[in-house]
């Protein structure tokens, strides 16, 4: 089941949190069943993060839209992910968050409540 982010309380999971070794994978399949699924209120997906991170890690967006339809867990699509990249890419996409979008992902803990 998709996440529903439509109460307004309810968020994707934090860019910063790991799946397997790729941040911002759990938060970019939360925000890519939701949208399939309607459920996404007023978060865009892909945003340009989104796109940064699949540029990064060598997918597209209709790959990965793909790829969700396929794996429907946590464990499937980051198991999907590794066999698509490489641990380099997916390093490369970490350091691109953590160092060039640090900003970005401060802003949305703070605005989605997460206290660091």
């Amino acid at each position: 089941m998709a996440t529903d982010f439509r109460d307004g309380k309810t968020f994707p999971r934090r860019g910063r949190e790991a799946m397997g070794d790729a941040l911002w994978l759990a938060r970019l399949f939360d925000k890519a069943r939701a949208a399939a699924a309607g459920t996404i209120f007023d978060y865009i997906y892909p945003c340009p993060m989104d796109k940064g991170v699949m540029k990064r890690w060598g997918i597209s967006p209709d790959e990965f839209d793909e790829a969700v339809k396929a794996h429907a867990t946590d464990e499937t699509i980051q198991q999907w992910l590794v066999t698509r990249t490489t641990s380099e890419r997916i390093a490369r996409a970490n350091r691109w968050l953590l160092d060039e979008k640090k900003a970005n992902l401060d802003r949305q803990d703070s605005e989605e409540g997460v206290t660091i």
